[in-house]
């Protein structure tokens, strides 16, 4: 190993542990998703059943095992935890970011660290490598096979295609058909640019087929023989429904994804749009002519970056994750663009400096201020404001001027990491208690906790499915709900909204109820219930 060698490894070894796993746990499970995709993995674990996910006890078909799997390895290891339900996506982040520096390391040698740091931080892969939901395993799979794919188109070596198809398996194993689907999407689009026709018929290799289906089909059948609901659950409901109808009530514009994957590639937009740019123009004024190796990459990167966008946008249900898939692809686009310009040295122009500083550090305004932001749902007034204002101004203008100085782009990514490790650690520091606290219900399970002299059942009236989901995963319990008139005749407990407190008197009529507290930073009350035959 090099000198320089060793230094990549550290210097990514020290980004991914800030990035991905620092801090992992300082605030509690959040939304509806983190609290249930964890608790399955629990449950999972709990009946040493590894073929079919369960949800209090029930058959819970919505996703595929592979999150599940890695989530009850890292609870046989660590735990049941925050930190080891999240550990599975931080692990798979750091595997894509040591697969793009491993591929440009071979293939595009000179910018192998620019690679894997762009990677690293983008917005949208710092966010998800610290969730516990599928999305990361799905877009880790999907990258690297997509990776090896080029990797075997570029040097021929059928080991390549071998891991191509491996990757893709595993992409089914993590979200379902959607891999291998939109793989063979992005790879059609590419062939259709140049016209390499024979070079779809060339992927499709018999040996590399039954590699994907030994991987992949044994869980799919084996889940469908235990569960014979499975197919019309998971393809039909899960896949084909969500896509073509809004059953799940996900509705978002057909522009949606576009400002969300802004947003999901800061601090890199202004020059993964203009990498995206300027390869789409050499792309259509060298059409018709033989392209070389380097141009088809780039052309390749755009569409992998472009396809997931349209695709999902076509999606009658739209959440944020759907298009996590397509963020690596903007970072290696950036990359393979900034190799250019060294070999070029071609200098920045300012009014691109410019719009990045201020894209680079903006996110330093909502980092240092988040714990305001969740409280009040607004931007604080006054000097904590404009403080924060001033040093990402500050920031912004020494980006700027280093951008357009004497080293100009071998100084973009040092200057860029250094407000997005700022917003990170202001996020850590100053945001944790008040997400903890409105956002998650560990501190609500805590308070639960401490006023039980024995472990109750507990139902829930009014609230949200966070909520619930939440109190399910913390309790390690069932969670009823009133409203589905699931009432527990046992004597439990009741977290309540207190718009729904009448119904809740309508419903336990007859029944000792005594208001034991309020949870103020999410506006629940909660309740100890008489069991129904109690006087």
């Amino acid at each position: 190993m090099t000198a320089r060698t060793r230094t990549d490894v550290l210097l990514l070894a020290g980004f991914c542990t800030f990035l991905f796993f620092y801090g992992i746990a300082q605030f509690g499970l959040i939304g509806a998703d983190e609290p249930r995709y964890a608790q399955v993995a629990r449950e999972m674990l709990e009946r040493g059943d590894w073929i079919t996910p369960a949800l209090g006890a029930k058959p819970w078909l919505e996703k595929p095992p592979l999150y599940y799997w890695q989530a009850m390895i890292a609870y046989r290891l660590l735990g049941v935890s925050d930190a080891a339900a999240r550990i599975p996506s931080a692990l798979d982040a750091t595997l894509l970011v040591l697969a793009v520096y491993i591929f440009f390391r071979k293939l595009r040698h000179g910018v192998e660290a620019d690679a894997a740091l762009i990677t690293a931080s983008c917005a949208a892969v710092i966010g998800y490598a610290r969730a516990a939901s599928t999305d990361m395993p799905l877009a880790a799979a999907f990258a690297i096979g997509l990776l090896c794919w080029w990797a075997w188109r570029e040097s021929g070596k059928r080991i390549y295609l071998a891991a191509f198809y491996f990757f893709m398996a595993l992409g089914m194993l993590a979200k379902g058909p959607v891999a291998p689907l939109l793989a063979a999407a992005v790879i059609v689009v590419f062939a259709a640019a140049f016209g390499e026709w024979r070079l779809i018929l060339r992927t499709l290799w018999i040996p590399g087929i039954l590699i994907f289906c030994a991987v992949a089909l044994p869980w799919y059948a084996l889940v469908q023989v235990h569960n014979p609901q499975f197919f019309r659950e998971f393809i039909l409901e899960h896949n084909l429904a969500r896509f073509s109808t809004n059953i799940y009530h996900h509705p978002e514009p057909f522009w949606y994804y576009m400002p969300v994957m802004l947003l999901a590639l800061v601090p890199w937009i202004v020059f993964v749009v203009a990498a995206l740019l300027e390869s789409v123009r050499v792309w259509l004024a060298e059409r018709g002519t033989a392209a070389d190796l380097e141009l088809q990459f780039r052309v390749f990167t755009c569409c992998w970056l472009i396809f997931p966008v349209v695709f999902f946008s076509l999606s009658h249900s739209k959440l944020p994750g759907y298009i996590l898939p397509a963020v690596p692809a903007g970072a290696i686009l950036l990359a393979d663009y900034l190799r250019k310009q060294f070999e070029w040295q071609t200098p920045v122009s300012k009014w691109m400096a410019i719009v990045h500083a201020i894209a680079a550090c903006a996110p330093i305004i909502p980092a240092a201020l988040i714990g305001y932001i969740v409280s009040k749902h607004r931007l604080p007034a006054g000097r904590p404001f404009w403080i924060v204002m001033a040093i990402a101004a500050v920031l912004a203008f020494g980006i700027a001027w280093t951008l357009v100085g004497r080293l100009q782009w071998r100084m973009l990514r040092f200057v860029t990491l250094i407000p997005l490790v700022l917003a990170v650690a202001a996020v850590l520091k100053l945001g944790t208690a008040a997400i903890d606290q409105k956002l998650s219900t560990r501190p609500l399970a805590i308070e639960l906790a401490s006023i039980e002299t024995r472990k109750l059942p507990l139902a829930v009236c009014g609230a949200s499915r966070e909520v619930e989901f939440g109190l399910a995963f913390y309790r390690n319990q069932v969670v009823a709900r009133y409203e589905s008139g699931d009432i527990p005749k046992r004597e439990h407990l009741l977290v309540v909204a207190p718009s729904w407190t009448a119904n809740v008197g309508q419903w336990t009529a007859g029944r000792r109820i005594s208001l034991i507290g309020h949870y103020a930073p999410q506006n629940l009350d909660y309740y100890w219930v008489a069991a129904a035959s109690s006087r």
